[in-house]
């Protein structure tokens, strides 16, 4: 969503205990879901790890999912996404996507603006899991340094890339909320593997 400014800070949340849920997953749990790479080349240096995501096809009546991260992480990320949510935009509306993203060492997010109709309504908003002195986000070629422990919402519509130059990788968690006067109808499917 266009909001704007390039970045609006939100203020401090704690993360501590989605930080060490996250710590805690099996290393393959990052290769299960590969959409985003494959579909979006600006994410082929990415990992993640989804909890909910929307089919685009019938914009703007859409389908959102939820996937198998939801199992593993929704108990740390509900309580994030609510208190965020509910302290900074108007309730009724509908989180359409929800996922924990991994920029690897030395990995780039070419510079791109979210297309989708759905970026044009949505709040995108990003959570800091861990970063290092060497990741930066650049917004319309402006650097920027998240902090853990901050929220931020991006203006998703200007230019924006990242890079990681640092010797760990960075976790963020990434959600994005349409209003509910966007007049977006959704439809909920549990998406989840029905193995116990």
């Amino acid at each position: 969503m266009d909001i704007g400014v390039p970045l609006r800070d939100l203020g401090e949340i704690n993360t501590d205990a989605l930080r060490e849920a996250i710590f805690a997953l099996e290393k393959s749990v990052w290769d299960e879901n590969t959409y985003r790479q494959q579909a979006y080349k600006e994410h082929a240096n990415t990992k993640s790890v989804v909890l909910l995501f929307t089919d685009n096809e019938a914009w703007p009546e859409i389908e959102v999912t939820k996937e198998n991260g939801w199992d593993l992480l929704a108990e740390h990320v509900e309580p994030i996404m609510n208190k965020i949510l509910s302290e900074h935009y108007p309730p009724g509306g509908t989180v359409i996507r929800c996922m924990i993203a991994n920029l690897t060492v030395g990995g780039i997010i070419t510079t791109h603006v979210d297309g989708h109709p759905s970026f044009h309504v949505g709040h995108r908003i990003h959570v800091p899991i861990t970063t290092n002195p060497r990741v930066r986000f650049m917004i319309e070629g402006k650097p920027y340094q998240f902090k853990v422990g901050k929220v931020y919402e991006l203006n998703n519509q200007k230019t924006h890339s990242v890079m990681n130059k640092g010797k760990e990788d960075r976790w963020t968690l990434i959600f994005d909320y349409v209003p509910a006067d966007q007049n977006v109808t959704f439809k909920h499917i549990d998406n989840r593997d029905s193995v116990q």
